[in-house]
């Protein structure tokens, strides 16, 4: 791992850790000044929601002006939207800016990761890296919030805490720019004068393309069914609720150590195979989660998810960037983040629609049926990339 890849890293960790305090601190707030749950599922939407909608131009903007302006502008989003709510507050505001300025940071910093390597070993590697940071982040931005929240106040209706938490979001996006400074820009992608601008239906209409959005659609539409059943599968157990959190905390961590693992195992796999056998373990794990009885049951299914689902994300990227063109990586990887941010946004209303009719059990079979079918998807995926040497060759300078 180079130096610079270390400065990227460390810089996405403190801009995401910035939206993840932030999404943690503002429904406390709300629920502190007195709204119901109801407003608060709303203001937890809106950091999805906003990277739904700025996914693709922001990846387009990438495309044509490279790293540091779309950093610059997410930087200082961020910093205003955490500042705001310091200020102000105004909760709603700072969920849009620092959603969509996390959102907007990623892709940049994905597409220059992606374009700065030579060969497909280098993108599974480099990616297997980056993909730590978000893990590490959704630790440190809520740790540190909720940290401030309970030892910065001078009693229970104080918000005086949560005013110094937002404070301490305002700063991680400056730390970000501090690590990225010299970070060199790439050089741009030549576009022919006169030539006509790609739509985006050109990438769609890719079948390789929709395969690899279709099943990365399906398996991580399973992290978020993870995230949101299992509470409700362990308080139909009786599972004390400080038991049921460490069971989706060992997920995370799981989803973190085949991470950090991967780069070293990165030359003896390929992604679609990779792919091929995440879909079908992840439905074997979901046709058993809802038989297990006891929080220790529970938590194997957990870990086990957890190390199976962590290898999705470096994979997928590593296709994403061999299967589409260049001067549209951006592009490509804002559809990508929107279609995700999409799922994330919809499929909780679905999830408990679905429970409250055929039950918590009944979630996890058909998610894993619906997921068992996609395995035919990351099959097709096979033949589709380049020849490794041929794609390294490709990239070489």
């Amino acid at each position: 791992m180079t130096p610079e890849l270390v400065r990227i890293i460390l810089a996405q960790i403190c801009l995401h850790a910035c939206m993840a305090g932030t999404r943690m601190a503002a429904p406390l707030l709300a629920l502190h000044q007195g709204y119901s749950p109801m407003a608060v599922g709303v203001l937890l939407a809106l950091f999805a929601l906003t990277q739904v909608f700025l996914a693709l131009p922001a990846g387009r903007y990438a495309d044509r002006h490279g790293l540091r302006k779309p950093l610059i502008f997410s930087m200082v989003a961020s910093v205003t939207g955490a500042g705001a709510a310091m200020a102000f507050p105004v909760l709603c505001f700072a969920a849009l800016m620092t959603g969509g300025a996390t959102g907007a940071a990623v892709i940049a910093l994905q597409r220059h990761v992606g374009r700065a390597t030579h060969g497909a070993l280098q993108l599974k590697q480099v990616f297997s890296w980056l993909s730590i940071g978000p893990a590490i982040s959704n630790f440190i931005g809520p740790f540190s919030a909720g940290i401030l929240i309970d030892h910065v106040g001078s009693g229970p209706d104080s918000d005086l805490g949560y005013r110094a938490a937002f404070l301490m979001m305002a700063i991680l996006p400056l730390a970000s720019w501090w690590l990225l400074r010299r970070v060199r820009e790439l050089p741009p992608i030549v576009i022919v004068p006169g030539s006509t601008p790609p739509k985006t239906w050109d990438l769609l209409g890719d079948k390789t393309f929709r395969r690899l959005i279709l099943v990365n659609w399906f398996l991580s539409s399973c992290w978020d069914v993870h995230t949101f059943v299992v509470p409700l599968l362990g308080f139909e157990r009786g599972i004390p609720a400080s038991v049921i959190g460490t069971i989706l905390g060992a997920f995370s961590i799981a989803a973190a150590a085949v991470r950090m693992l991967l780069p070293l195992i990165a030359n003896r796999v390929r992604e679609w195979a990779v792919l091929c056998t995440a879909t079908l373990i992840t439905a074997l794990l979901f046709g058993v989660y809802p038989l297990t009885t006891t929080a220790l049951a529970m938590g194997v299914c957990s870990v086990m998810l957890g190390f199976t689902l962590g290898t999705v994300q470096p994979m997928v990227m590593s296709m994403l960037h061999q299967l589409t063109p260049e001067a549209r990586h951006g592009e490509a990887l804002g559809l990508r983040l929107m279609t995700i941010n999409a799922s994330s946004v919809i499929m909780p209303l679905l999830f408990g629609t679905a429970g409250a009719i055929i039950g918590v059990a009944g979630v996890f079979w058909i998610t894993g049926a619906v997921v068992g079918a996609g395995s035919r998807a990351a099959w097709l995926l096979k033949d589709s990339l380049p020849d490794p040497l041929e794609f390294t060759a490709r990239k070489s300078p």
